[in-house]
Protein backbone atom coordinates (compact mmCIF):
# COMPACT_ATOMS: atom_id res chain seq x y z
CA UNK A 1 0.00 0.00 0.00
CA UNK A 2 1.24 3.46 -0.84
CA UNK A 3 0.91 6.46 1.48
CA UNK A 4 0.10 9.89 0.07
CA UNK A 5 2.84 12.42 0.92
CA UNK A 6 1.15 15.38 -0.75
CA UNK A 7 2.67 17.73 -3.32
CA UNK A 8 6.38 17.89 -2.50
CA UNK A 9 9.69 18.14 -4.34
CA UNK A 10 10.52 14.47 -3.83
CA UNK A 11 12.17 13.35 -7.03
CA UNK A 12 15.08 11.04 -6.29
CA UNK A 13 17.89 11.64 -6.84
CA UNK A 14 18.53 15.26 -7.71
CA UNK A 15 21.96 16.53 -8.74
CA UNK A 16 24.33 18.38 -6.47
CA UNK A 17 25.78 20.71 -9.11
CA UNK A 18 27.93 23.73 -8.40
CA UNK A 19 27.07 26.62 -10.70
CA UNK A 20 29.80 29.03 -11.73
CA UNK A 21 29.10 32.64 -12.68
CA UNK A 22 30.64 36.10 -12.62
CA UNK A 23 29.00 39.02 -10.87
CA UNK A 24 28.68 42.49 -12.40
CA UNK A 25 32.23 43.36 -11.25
CA UNK A 26 33.79 40.20 -12.69
CA UNK A 27 34.14 38.42 -9.33
CA UNK A 28 33.84 34.61 -9.68
CA UNK A 29 30.91 33.13 -7.78
CA UNK A 30 29.67 29.58 -7.12
CA UNK A 31 26.41 28.15 -5.82
CA UNK A 32 25.12 24.62 -5.31
CA UNK A 33 21.81 23.71 -6.94
CA UNK A 34 19.67 20.59 -6.87
CA UNK A 35 16.95 21.63 -9.34
CA UNK A 36 18.34 20.79 -12.76
CA UNK A 37 18.66 18.37 -15.63
CA UNK A 38 19.01 17.91 -19.37
CA UNK A 39 16.01 19.46 -21.11
CA UNK A 40 16.80 19.09 -24.84
CA UNK A 41 18.93 16.89 -27.10
CA UNK A 42 19.26 18.96 -30.28
CA UNK A 43 20.56 21.50 -29.59
CA UNK A 44 22.04 20.16 -26.34
CA UNK A 45 20.50 22.14 -23.48
CA UNK A 46 20.38 21.91 -19.71
CA UNK A 47 18.20 23.62 -17.15
CA UNK A 48 18.74 24.84 -13.61
CA UNK A 49 16.19 26.61 -11.43
CA UNK A 50 17.05 29.36 -8.94
CA UNK A 51 15.17 31.72 -6.68
CA UNK A 52 15.43 35.42 -7.57
CA UNK A 53 16.76 36.10 -4.07
CA UNK A 54 20.01 34.25 -4.78
CA UNK A 55 23.17 36.10 -5.73
CA UNK A 56 23.73 33.66 -8.61
CA UNK A 57 20.36 34.59 -10.14
CA UNK A 58 21.57 38.17 -10.63
CA UNK A 59 24.95 37.00 -11.92
CA UNK A 60 23.41 34.80 -14.60
CA UNK A 61 20.93 37.49 -15.63
CA UNK A 62 23.83 39.98 -15.91
CA UNK A 63 26.30 37.79 -17.82
CA UNK A 64 23.90 35.45 -19.69
CA UNK A 65 26.13 32.45 -18.98
CA UNK A 66 26.93 29.83 -16.35
CA UNK A 67 28.88 26.63 -15.86
CA UNK A 68 27.75 23.39 -14.26
CA UNK A 69 30.49 21.74 -12.24
CA UNK A 70 30.46 18.12 -11.10
CA UNK A 71 32.62 17.79 -8.02
CA UNK A 72 33.61 14.34 -6.72
CA UNK A 73 32.38 12.83 -3.46
CA UNK A 74 35.59 13.86 -1.69
CA UNK A 75 34.53 17.51 -1.99
CA UNK A 76 31.04 17.11 -0.49
CA UNK A 77 31.77 19.61 2.32
CA UNK A 78 32.63 22.30 -0.26
CA UNK A 79 29.52 21.45 -2.28
CA UNK A 80 27.33 21.77 0.80
CA UNK A 81 28.96 25.04 1.85
CA UNK A 82 28.35 26.55 -1.59
CA UNK A 83 24.63 25.93 -1.07
CA UNK A 84 24.62 27.45 2.43
CA UNK A 85 26.62 30.66 1.99
CA UNK A 86 25.94 33.65 -0.27
CA UNK A 87 28.43 35.18 -2.67
CA UNK A 88 27.04 38.58 -1.67
CA UNK A 89 28.91 38.49 1.60
CA UNK A 90 31.97 36.39 0.88
CA UNK A 91 34.26 34.64 -1.57
CA UNK A 92 33.21 31.00 -1.72
CA UNK A 93 36.21 30.10 -3.87
CA UNK A 94 38.60 31.36 -1.18
CA UNK A 95 36.55 29.84 1.65
CA UNK A 96 36.40 26.36 0.08
CA UNK A 97 39.86 26.29 -1.47
CA UNK A 98 38.34 25.72 -4.92
CA UNK A 99 40.02 27.39 -7.89
CA UNK A 100 38.17 29.49 -10.52
CA UNK A 101 39.21 29.09 -14.16
CA UNK A 102 37.91 31.57 -16.70
CA UNK A 103 36.07 29.86 -19.54
CA UNK A 104 37.27 30.81 -23.01
CA UNK A 105 33.84 29.98 -24.46
CA UNK A 106 31.25 31.51 -22.10
CA UNK A 107 31.24 34.50 -19.73
CA UNK A 108 31.49 32.37 -16.58
CA UNK A 109 34.16 30.60 -14.54
CA UNK A 110 34.42 26.89 -13.94
CA UNK A 111 36.05 25.02 -11.07
CA UNK A 112 39.49 23.50 -11.63
CA UNK A 113 38.74 20.66 -9.17
CA UNK A 114 35.53 19.69 -11.02
CA UNK A 115 36.01 16.51 -12.99
CA UNK A 116 33.19 17.32 -15.44
CA UNK A 117 32.13 20.81 -16.55
CA UNK A 118 29.32 22.02 -18.81
CA UNK A 119 29.83 25.52 -20.23
CA UNK A 120 26.50 27.16 -21.02
CA UNK A 121 25.15 30.33 -22.60
CA UNK A 122 21.75 31.40 -21.34
CA UNK A 123 19.05 30.69 -23.91
CA UNK A 124 15.91 31.47 -21.88
CA UNK A 125 14.92 32.51 -18.37
CA UNK A 126 11.38 31.41 -17.54
CA UNK A 127 9.64 32.49 -14.34
CA UNK A 128 7.75 29.48 -13.02
CA UNK A 129 6.75 30.54 -9.51
CA UNK A 130 9.22 30.90 -6.67
CA UNK A 131 11.99 29.84 -9.05
CA UNK A 132 13.22 30.96 -12.45
CA UNK A 133 14.22 28.21 -14.86
CA UNK A 134 17.40 28.98 -16.76
CA UNK A 135 17.73 27.03 -20.00
CA UNK A 136 21.32 26.98 -21.16
CA UNK A 137 22.81 26.03 -24.50
CA UNK A 138 25.66 23.62 -23.81
CA UNK A 139 28.61 25.16 -25.66
CA UNK A 140 31.17 22.59 -24.49
CA UNK A 141 31.70 19.78 -22.02
CA UNK A 142 35.12 19.42 -20.41
CA UNK A 143 36.15 16.22 -18.63
CA UNK A 144 39.24 15.08 -16.76
CA UNK A 145 40.92 12.28 -18.69
CA UNK A 146 40.89 10.14 -15.54
CA UNK A 147 37.08 9.82 -15.54
CA UNK A 148 36.70 8.76 -19.19
CA UNK A 149 36.11 5.19 -20.33
CA UNK A 150 37.83 3.64 -23.36
CA UNK A 151 35.19 5.15 -25.68
CA UNK A 152 35.81 8.66 -24.31
CA UNK A 153 32.60 8.89 -22.28
CA UNK A 154 32.43 9.85 -18.59
CA UNK A 155 32.31 6.75 -16.39
CA UNK A 156 30.01 7.41 -13.41
CA UNK A 157 32.08 5.10 -11.20
CA UNK A 158 35.14 7.26 -11.91
CA UNK A 159 33.22 10.55 -11.88
CA UNK A 160 31.90 9.82 -8.37
CA UNK A 161 29.04 12.34 -8.64
CA UNK A 162 27.31 13.69 -5.58
CA UNK A 163 23.55 13.28 -5.53
CA UNK A 164 21.08 14.93 -3.19
CA UNK A 165 17.99 13.61 -1.44
CA UNK A 166 15.64 16.57 -1.04
CA UNK A 167 13.24 15.24 1.57
CA UNK A 168 15.95 14.39 4.08
CA UNK A 169 18.63 16.91 2.99
CA UNK A 170 21.35 14.28 2.60
CA UNK A 171 24.09 13.67 0.06
CA UNK A 172 24.85 10.28 -1.45
CA UNK A 173 27.24 8.69 -3.88
CA UNK A 174 26.24 6.17 -6.51
CA UNK A 175 26.31 2.40 -6.50
CA UNK A 176 27.26 -0.24 -9.03
CA UNK A 177 25.91 -0.48 -12.56
CA UNK A 178 22.66 -2.48 -12.70
CA UNK A 179 22.08 -2.67 -16.45
CA UNK A 180 22.89 -1.24 -19.88
CA UNK A 181 20.42 1.26 -21.34
CA UNK A 182 18.51 0.26 -24.46
CA UNK A 183 19.61 -3.30 -23.80
CA UNK A 184 18.45 -4.72 -20.44
CA UNK A 185 14.85 -3.82 -21.35
CA UNK A 186 14.92 -6.21 -24.31
CA UNK A 187 14.20 -9.03 -21.86
CA UNK A 188 10.71 -7.55 -21.42
CA UNK A 189 9.91 -7.54 -25.15
CA UNK A 190 6.86 -9.67 -25.85
CA UNK A 191 6.27 -8.97 -29.53
CA UNK A 192 8.07 -8.52 -32.80
CA UNK A 193 7.91 -4.72 -32.50
CA UNK A 194 10.40 -3.43 -35.11
CA UNK A 195 11.30 -0.41 -33.00
CA UNK A 196 13.63 -2.60 -30.91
Amino acid sequence: MKRSLGPKTLVYPTPAWVIGSYDQHGKPNIMTVAWGGICNSKPPQVTISLRKATYTYGCIMERKAYTINHLPETLVAAVDYCGMASGRSGDKFAETGLTPIGSELVDAPYIEQANLVLECNLNQAIEIGLHTMFIGDIVDVKADEAILDVAGNPDPLKLLPIIYATGVSRYYGIGKEIGKGYSVGKAVKKSDDPTY
